[in-house]
């Protein structure tokens, strides 16, 4: 439908202006285009009037407010025709760089289609600011650090509050000052001029190329540390140390262990992570745990959070578990950090951080 409008659309500046109680035969295509339209507005059908060049919705606002009324015969005729043209089209394309890389998405390669993307400045969605909206905030961030205070704060205008709010408290205070300055001066912005800022940001966000591992690489070897037996982490930190010794600090930092619990695992998220882990193998963690003041702290940490019934049976099968050596022991406390790790991935609980 749209481009049986926009064939027709595209005839507007090359035909005379007849009168509209004149036979259809006799009206241009200009007449007929906002004829066709007014009818299915009429009747209640969402038209993709924006997808239009600006020019041509000029043009059809500028045709339907000349028009008045049209006979019934004329309009049948026109409706007829219109009907005629559309059913004769076998196979539509998508207009532009944008519509034909959606059409093309999961048949080409992704590197493809991040290249064309950053050289036509395409991007998914009607609105530009939706694509940008959906980048997380650290992303954001980066993008705000790298632009003037007047870009910036059309970014933290266009954003939802709590999202704004948010990347605000990322940012260093002259930084977050300069910015909710500058949002004062955003009222007198044209649309048209927060339009073309959101497009040339979300081309730019959506340009960079794709990468084969999502997690920074502090984060990769972080987690496969945390569920490595403590000799190997130990050997490989020592390791990173003497060739790197800053890399290394931001991998320790990055480290989740079975005695980090306490810090780093919200109170209400304990229950949920021991019906994650087996009860066997938390029951042996726990009693592992036993001999070790540092780790008698965890112990007590995960009982003191679980509701009471189901802590008395785990502290009854503590109790009666006997001595485990410090193997099996490790090895049941890495099986409760997986659990953790896999919780917190599917987004189902969050780890702490120092700044929260």
């Amino acid at each position: 439908m749209s481009t049986a409008l926009a064939r027709q659309d595209d005839d507007f500046a090359a035909q005379p202006f007849s009168s509209p109680g004149a036979p259809s035969r006799s009206l241009s295509r200009r007449e007929k285009a906002a004829i066709v339209v007014r009818l299915l507005l009429a009747e209640g059908v969402k038209l993709p009037l924006m997808s239009l060049p600006a020019a041509l919705q000029a043009e059809l606002i500028s045709q339907m407010s000349r028009m008045r009324f049209i006979d019934r015969q004329t309009l049948r005729e026109v409706a007829e025709e219109f009907a005629t043209e559309l059913d004769g089209i076998g196979l539509a394309f998508p207009g532009g760089v944008d519509g034909a890389l959606k059409a093309l998405e999961g048949a080409i390669s992704a590197d493809v289609i991040a290249r064309m993307r950053a050289q036509s400045g395409a991007f998914w969605g009607e609105d530009p600011w939706e694509t940008i909206s959906r980048f997380d905030v650290p992303k954001l961030v980066e993008i705000m650090q790298r632009e003037s205070p007047e870009i910036g704060a059309v970014i933290l205008s266009k954003l939802d509050v709590s999202k704004a709010a948010e990347l605000l408290g990322k940012l260093p205070g002259p930084e977050a000052r300069r910015l909710t300055i500058a949002v004062s001066d955003t009222a007198d912005v044209m649309p048209d001029t927060v339009r073309c800022i959101g497009a040339a940001l979300a081309a730019q966000l959506q340009a960079e190329p794709p990468r084969a591992f999502t997690a920074a690489s502090v984060e990769r070897i972080g987690a496969i540390l945390d569920v490595s037996p403590g000799p190997t982490r130990e050997e490989v930190l020592a390791g990173l140390e003497e060739e790197d010794r800053e890399f290394a600090d931001r991998v320790r930092a990055a480290i989740f262990t079975f005695v980090d619990i306490p810090e780093r695992v919200d109170p209400k998220d304990v229950a949920i992570i021991a019906k994650t882990v087996e009860q066997p193998s938390l029951v042996a963690a726990l009693a592992g745990a036993a001999g070790d003041p540092k780790m008698a702290v965890v112990s007590d940490f995960i009982l003191s959070k679980l509701p009471g019934r189901l802590a008395d049976t785990i502290r009854t099968e503590v109790a009666e578990f006997g001595p485990v050596d410090a193997t099996s022991s490790e090895a049941a406390q890495i099986a409760v950090v997986r659990a953790v790790r896999r919780l917190v991935d599917s987004g189902e609980i969050k780890l702490v951080t120092a700044s929260d």
